[in-house]
Parts: C-alpha cells; structure tokens; sequence
C-alpha cells in the first residue's frame, strides 16, 4: 500500500513540475511577444516622426521654390484638316 502511495505522489510531482516548466515556458513567450510589440511601437512612431518631418521640409521648399507649372501644349490629330483648308 505504502508502494502505492509512493507512486501516486511520484505522479503528482511530475505533473506539478511539468506545469511549472509550462508556465515558465508560457511566460517567457508572453514577456518576448510584449517586447517586440513594444520595440514595433517605438520604430513605427519614430519612421512616422521622420516622414512627417520630411513632408514638412518638402512642403516647405515647395513654397520657397515652386517648380513652374508645364503648359499643355494642344496634339494634331492625325487626319484633321487644318483650318480654312478643305479636304
């Protein structure tokens, strides 16, 4: 009986150590997951803090020199008639 006993306990501790090794486990995957969230959170806001900065210096340089409109300049299309000439 006492064997028996024994063995149940045996049982029980290892179940106990193996969801203690899972735990640990779970909550070290939990505590990387958490840091990459937190690193992508800082480089997106960091690129986002660029970008603007960039739009604002081209918008600014924009307004000091403004590139110059091109004009549209009017296509023939072919077989027209030019004016006052008949066909």
């Amino acid at each position: 009986m006492a064997e028996v006993a024994q063995s149940i306990m045996e049982k029980a501790e290892a179940r106990f150590v193996d969801k203690q090794k899972k735990t640990a486990e779970r909550n070290k995957a939990t505590a990387e997951y958490m840091s990459e969230a937190k690193a992508r959170i800082i480089k997106t806001a960091r690129l986002r803090e660029l970008r603007l900065a960039k739009e604002e210096a081209d918008r600014v340089a924009e307004a000091l020199n403004p590139t110059p409109k091109k004009k549209r300049t009017a296509v023939k299309k072919a077989g027209a008639a030019p004016k006052g000439e008949k066909s």
